[in-house]
């Protein structure tokens, strides 16, 4: 083997086989130049599927959905430049988030660096803290050609989380010479069998110094509530120690936790407003599992409660911006609640009293009723009313990915629980951008019907996810909840403390988009759903058809802010 062309090409190809070996389905690429190699090599191999994007910031929001809805990473390739640093808004998200994520950056050679070569950039430690590892394994040399399997499996293995740390983006720099391409020779020696060059040790050691059954102790025969978040691997463990405990369980839909169940307390954002309310149910400990919850209520109940609180979360990231966590357990809060549910039942204190339990169901109950009350008598379509039907019209076995801003609140906040739905959001930074890209990687990791409930502003951001889709192999309905402009602002102090011309001009943003011409420019089906009975079998018929579809609901952003205070007033009535 001589030729460069030939080593890159064997070089790439053995990359491929050996993340084929350790799980990887599919890859995300986007047309380049100088990235050949690879490219030609993964679309060459067979056993990965391969989706092509134009757009690298949407291709990476798409990798990131498949890691986050299968947990395993799709390698994400791009040519050198400033295409590489497309990638970086769905990497910080990933990392956030701790969602695998293998970034392959191709770059010019050493030699054409710093000399004003074209499309050539720095791109050592581009992510800077926001990869879990960074490596430059330089031009490929077949001299090195007995370490290549090793790089390959690492980056996998830390990828995923699988040497102790927690999953997140990997980034691999790749620098390519001409000619880019050649016919890959024999590769390197695989290890004995299927497997991957390298394997983990096995599952994360719970904390050596956990004591179950002194932590049982601690929660049992005391007021308490479980707060689950997102990044619960197993909830049946969390409903076990609840009704171990007769505690309710504060249940984000992301959680896996919101489940029509005695214990689920849905609509704790609108209960907690009520002031006599929140004061009777303050509890005396708090289980927080998992990520935060969206409502910022919520979240000052708890900073006021002066409850003792422990976070169990299993990277062990910490998920306390108000500072009131006594400790964080890294152990999957799953898990760790099934085995305190054993230990609660031998423990000194017992359950806590019925009175406990029956006033958080009791509560959420008639929120639940006053909320069904108001959203009935709106034929327009409401924006609670659109995430409570999106949210009950999905298939069993379907997906929901949930934009951040309004629609992430109205699903956590208006929607009724199901156990046969799995809810997504990019909750790790919060951001707005890459959504609809996020639901499409869903989509084709899962193969399951999927919806996405996004903005006007949050759709207008992520457009260049339409770029191709209608012949992507997928399901997916996009509902779009266009008020023309920026709808969360206008619960903010800046609504009502500017001019109105002001608070427009800065916050409110109109954009004067025809956002159903835009769907259809890029060959999509597109239904408008002008009345909120019309919402639900819009969404029904759209994943029946196949395919991706677009729903578009027009409402108004003033109007959404009176029937949030509607909901909040009728809530307290229900409860005063």
């Amino acid at each position: 083997m001589t030729t460069g062309g030939a080593v890159a090409a064997t070089f790439c190809a053995t990359w491929v086989d050996e993340w084929v070996r350790a799980g990887v389905t599919d890859a995300v690429i986007s047309p380049g130049s100088r990235s050949t190699p690879m490219a030609v090599a993964v679309a060459a191999d067979g056993r990965v599927r391969v989706h092509v994007h134009h757009d690298e910031r949407a291709a990476a929001f798409v990798a990131l959905g498949i890691g986050r809805a299968t947990g395993r990473p799709a390698p994400t390739l791009t040519t050198s430049g400033t295409a590489a640093v497309e990638l970086h808004p769905a990497v910080v998200e990933a990392h956030h988030a701790c969602v695998p994520m293998l970034l392959l950056t191709a770059d010019r050679p050493p030699e054409l660096r710093d000399v004003g070569a074209p499309q050539t950039i720095d791109q050592t430690h581009l992510f800077g803290t926001s990869v879990r590892w960074f490596a430059d394994p330089g031009v490929p040399d077949d001299a090195c050609r007995d370490q290549w399997r090793s790089i390959a499996a690492r980056a996998l293995l830390v990828a995923t989380g699988g040497l102790g740390g927690a999953p997140g983006p990997v980034h691999l720099n790749l620098p390519f010479r001409e000619p880019l391409l050649g016919e890959p020779g024999p590769l390197p020696p695989a290890r004995s069998g299927a497997g991957p060059w390298h394997g983990t040790a096995g599952p994360r050691p719970e904390p050596a110094d956990l004591d179950v059954g002194t932590l049982a102790d601690a929660l049992a025969g005391r007021r308490g509530v479980i707060v689950a978040g997102g990044g619960i691997a197993r909830p049946e463990g969390v409903h076990a120690l609840a009704s171990a405990l007769r505690w309710p369980v504060i249940a984000d839909p992301r959680s896996g936790c919101r489940v029509p169940r005695p214990a689920t307390v849905s609509h704790a954002d609108a209960l907690l407003r009520v002031a006599s309310r929140a004061s009777e149910l303050k509890p005396d400990v708090v289980l927080r599992l998992g990520s935060l919850p969206a409502s910022k209520v919520l979240g000052q109940w708890l900073t006021a409660s002066g409850a003792w609180q422990l976070g169990v979360d299993a990277h062990g990231s910490v998920h306390d911006p108000d500072r009131v966590l006594a400790a964080v357990l890294a152990v999957e809060p799953g898990a760790l609640c099934a085995r305190l549910a054993t230990e609660v039942g031998s423990a000194a204190g017992g359950r806590a009293p019925v009175e406990w339990y029956e006033a958080w169901t009791a509560a959420d109950a008639e929120a639940a009723s006053a909320i069904r009350d108001v959203l009935s008598h709106h034929a327009e379509p409401t924006e609670p009313a659109v995430a409570r039907d999106v949210v009950a019209s999905l298939p069993a076995g379907g997906h929901l990915v949930v934009s951040s801003s309004m629609p992430v609140r109205d699903v956590e906040w208006y929607a009724a629980p199901r156990d046969d739905l799995t809810v997504h959001a990019n909750r790790g930074a919060n951001g707005i951008d890459g959504v609809v890209s996020t639901a499409v990687g869903v989509a084709l990791g899962t193969g399951a019907p999927t919806a996405v409930l996004v903005g006007d502003v949050a759709f207008l951001h992520d457009t260049n996810a339409l770029l191709g889709l209608r012949d992507r192999p997928l399901d997916l309905a996009i509902v779009v909840i266009d008020n023309d402009g920026g709808g969360i602002f206008s619960f903010l102090p800046p609504a009502t403390a500017l001019a109105a011309d002001r608070f427009e001009q800065l916050f409110g943003t109109p954009h004067g988009v025809d956002l159903a011409a835009l769907a259809v420019a890029h060959g999509l089906p597109v239904t408008r759903a002008a009345a909120q009975e019309a919402v639900a079998p819009a969404v029904r018929l759209a994943l029946a058809a196949g395919g991706p579809q677009v729903v578009l609901v027009r409402t108004d952003r003033a109007a959404n802010v009176a029937v949030h205070d509607e909901l909040h007033a009728a809530v307290a009535r229900a409860l005063g």
